[in-house]
């Protein structure tokens, strides 16, 4: 299944499994993007990115924490 923007939930899951020891709420969004394009099933435009779906993925995941 790939991956998009509109993923929000189900890329955070996949950062949870990637990186089990971080804390969402300390990454910035240079290393955050980083990561989510790095995912092997991430299949979009790295350069669509926004802020607000930055947070939305750490929203995401913080919750499911």
């Amino acid at each position: 299944m790939a991956l998009t923007w509109e993923d929000s939930r189900e890329i955070a899951f996949a950062l949870m499994d990637a990186h089990p020891d971080a804390d969402p709420l300390d990454l910035n969004f240079v290393d955050l993007l980083d990561w989510i394009v790095a995912l092997r099933d991430f299949d979009d435009d790295p350069d669509a990115a926004t802020e607000a779906k930055l947070e939305a993925i750490v929203v995401a995941w913080h919750d499911e924490r």
